[in-house]
This record gives structure tokens, C-alpha cells and sequence, in this order.
């Protein structure tokens, strides 16, 4: 029977990781991620899991004993944060083109300079292309949800490629909610023994990621493209056999009070709970809006997202990272290519907000519905702002 307890987002994923059953863990602790290999090494220590646990002395050292483990069969934990991120960041291009399945967690946060130890989405938009499945948690249910639901995907001999599940930094990692966790045979159900089926044998000796001249590298990269795009059936069949197992339904875009709305707002991680307050007010003062927040971001649901937004005449995209030199934010960048070919399209106008962990309030959120839909009747799509807190504009620029 399942049991409801108080965790944190960070000791969520701990018990996810638990319950996966995992061989090897091999993690380097940088704040705000602290707590997940803290919890790991206790429950290792105390003989709560029985895997090997790696104390290595960098994040570049941490992803490489993770590639040696996967390539020998082992189930591979690993989690990271921000400048972690981007000092393992050659190794994370190596995980996923030698297509080794294994599961790890980023607690979003911002990059210097200058620095910071809060959380937003510009360490996770800095691997955006490197060929991982990766997942959004609006709250610490979905962090634990999505971490068993990674380990079956990424395993699965049609995938067999790396997931990377992000949680925000201190808003999930460190704040306490009431969390699920289900029956230690519920989940042995759900996700079955890890078998790779290239480990590596000294009996049957092999090489993985040999030297590649220029007359196969580009085959084997678009190898790898297919199975990314070809992964999402895959991972849309997870999510169903995971809400049919636990009640808990996942989709690649979620919608919310959308009937009608004519105004979209996109978010995606914890804001979206937020932002959901918002929508509830508006609605029950008869505006038509409403919320899409995007749970997939690697492969990108380009079908799901069209059918979400074609009716709408105003998207707001709100991003947490700026793609310094383009238009906005990343996300928004996305959102426009995925539209550009539909006959009928919003007009999509992108705002920047809560950089370096900066809160967003529900005035906030409100203003950003506002200033949108004012700058979509002007008819220019060609905007972002970056809005501070308490509805502040710290900057307007047109592009």
C-alpha cells in the first residue's frame, strides 16, 4: 500500500533512486543539488540500497564513471546542478552518443557571472542539443514520478539513450511537500531488471566509441537523431503504463483551462503552479486564457505542442534563460521554428523572468498576460522583456 510522506524534492529523488534499485551512483555535490548524493551516500552507508556509491573528485570525473558503469550493464544514477553541469558538459555529448541508458537529475541553476547558487533553466538550455531525453517536474511528486519513469524509458531496447530530469533549483530541492511513494513491488512491477544489451565482456571483447573518420560520422549522428525522435513513442508508452500502474497521468504538453482561450501563457518547471493561480483569477473573471506548459523539451513534441496553441490568437512564452544575441528566450526560439510553417499561427511574444532564482508573484504573471496580449494587438511578435519581481520591467528591447 502506498504511504504519503514529507520530502523534499531532493530526498524525492533519493527515494526514487532507491526504489530503482540502482548498481552505481556517481555524483559530486555543488549546491543546489547537495542533497540528492547526500541522501544517497547515507542510504548506501546505512544498507538501505545496496549499489556502489563513487565519491569522485569532479562532475567531468562523476558522468565518466557513470559511462564506464552503464557499459558494463550496471542501472547508473547520477545528478548535478549549474556549473557542474557545464563542467561535465564534454561528457554529456559522449552519454548520449554512445546511446548508454542511465538517468540524471539537474536542480536547475543560474550560471555565472556573476554568481549564483539559485535556480533558473540557463544550465539545462546549455545541452539542449546534446541528443538526451529531457523532462520538466512542476512539483516534488512528478521529480519522484519522473525519475522511475526515466530508468524505463532510457533501459527499454528501443531507446537505450539517457534522461535527464529537471527539477528547479531551492524552489523543488529544497522545499518540502507531501509526496506518494508507492510499494517497493508496485515499482518492481513497473520497471523490470536493467539488461544492456552491448555490455561489455572480457570474454567477448569490444570498443565503444572508437575513432571515427568524416565518411562515417555523419551516419552515425543521424543514427543517432533517429532514435532520439523515434524514442518518443516510447517514452508517451512509459507515461501511459505509468498513470495506468499509479494514477499519475504525464503528457508532453500539458494544457490547463484552456477552453476557449484565445490568450495562451508557456511556462515550464515550477512556475507553471503558479502561474495556474493565475489563470483560475482571470478565468473567473471571464478572460479567455490559458496555461500550456511543456513537460517534454528533448524530443521536442512538435505535434502535441501544434494542436495545443492552434486555436489561440496571443503565445506567451515565458522563458528562465536569454539567448544572449537572438529573440528572447530559448524556449520561445522553440516555439516560433515549430510554428513557422502553420497556416495559422498565434502572434507569440516572449518575456524573460526570474533570473538568478528572482520570484515571480502572481502580479507578476499578471502582468506578464497583460503586456503581452497589449504587445500581440499592436500586431509585433518581434519583442521580449525581461520582467523582475513585483511586476518591475527591467528591461524592453525591440529586436
Amino acid at each position: 500500500m502506498s504511504r504519503r510522506v514529507a520530502l523534499e524534492a531532493s530526498h524525492a529523488v533519493a527515494e526514487a533512486v532507491r526504489m530503482a534499485d540502482v548498481d552505481v551512483i556517481a555524483a559530486y555535490p555543488i549546491t543546489p543539488q547537495t542533497h540528492i548524493p547526500e541522501r544517497l551516500a547515507e542510504m548506501v552507508a546505512d544498507g538501505e540500497l545496496s549499489a556502489a556509491y563513487i565519491p569522485v573528485e569532479s562532475e567531468h570525473s562523476a558522468l565518466s564513471a557513470c559511462l564506464g558503469a552503464v557499459a558494463v550493464g550496471a542501472r547508473t544514477f547520477t545528478t548535478t546542478a549549474g556549473q557542474g553541469l557545464e563542467l561535465m558538459h564534454e561528457v554529456v555529448y559522449v552519454a548520449s552518443s554512445m546511446r548508454y541508458p542511465m538517468v540524471m537529475v539537474i536542480a536547475n541553476r543560474a550560471l555565472s557571472a556573476p554568481l549564483s547558487v539559485w535556480g533558473d533553466h540557463s544550465d539545462v538550455m546549455s545541452v539542449r542539443d546534446t541528443g538526451w531525453i529531457q523532462v520538466f517536474a512542476q512539483n516534488n511528486q512528478e521529480a519522484f514520478d519522473l525519475v522511475l519513469w526515466g530508468f524505463r524509458v532510457a533501459e527499454d531496447s528501443r531507446v537505450l539513450t539517457p534522461v535527464m530530469v529537471n527539477l528547479d533549483g531551492f524552489t523543488l530541492s529544497h522545499v518540502t511537500e507531501a509526496v506518494i511513494l508507492p510499494e517497493q513491488d508496485v515499482v518492481n512491477g513497473f520497471l523490470p531488471p536493467f539488461h544492456y544489451p552491448f555490455a561489455l565482456n572480457p570474454d567477448k571483447p569490444a570498443t565503444h566509441g572508437a575513432f571515427a573518420a568524416p565518411d562515417i560520422y555523419t551516419e552515425t549522428k543521424i543514427s543517432q537523431e533517429v532514435a532520439l525522435r523515434k524514442s518518443k513513442d516510447i517514452l508517451l508508452q512509459g507515461w501511459q503504463e505509468f498513470g495506468d500502474m499509479f494514477g499519475r497521468r504525464y503528457y508532453p504538453v500539458e494544457l490547463y483551462r484552456v477552453e476557449g482561450a484565445k490568450t495562451l501563457l508557456l511556462t515550464m518547471g515550477s512556475f507553471t503552479e503558479t502561474a495556474k493561480m493565475v489563470i483560475d483569477a482571470r478565468r473567473d473573471r471571464g478572460e479567455l486564457v490559458g496555461l500550456v506548459s511543456l513537460r517534454l523539451w528533448r524530443p521536442f513534441p512538435f505535434t502535441e505542442f501544434r494542436q495545443a496553441v492552434k486555436e489561440a490568437d496571443t503565445l506567451i512564452v515565458l522563458d528562465r534563460s536569454i539567448s544572449f544575441g537572438g529573440q528572447g528566450g530559448p524556449v520561445c526560439s522553440e516555439v516560433r521554428s515549430a510554428l513557422f510553417s502553420e497556416p495559422k499561427r498565434p502572434v507569440v511574444v516572449s518575456f524573460v523572468g526570474g533570473l538568478g532564482g528572482r520570484d515571480m508573484a502572481e502580479k507578476d504573471f499578471g502582468y506578464v498576460l497583460d503586456r503581452g496580449r497589449e504587445v500581440a494587438a499592436k500586431g509585433s511578435a518581434e519583442l521580449f522583456e525581461t520582467v523582475g519581481v513585483c511586476g518591475e520591467v527591467s528591461g524592453i528591447r525591440d529586436l
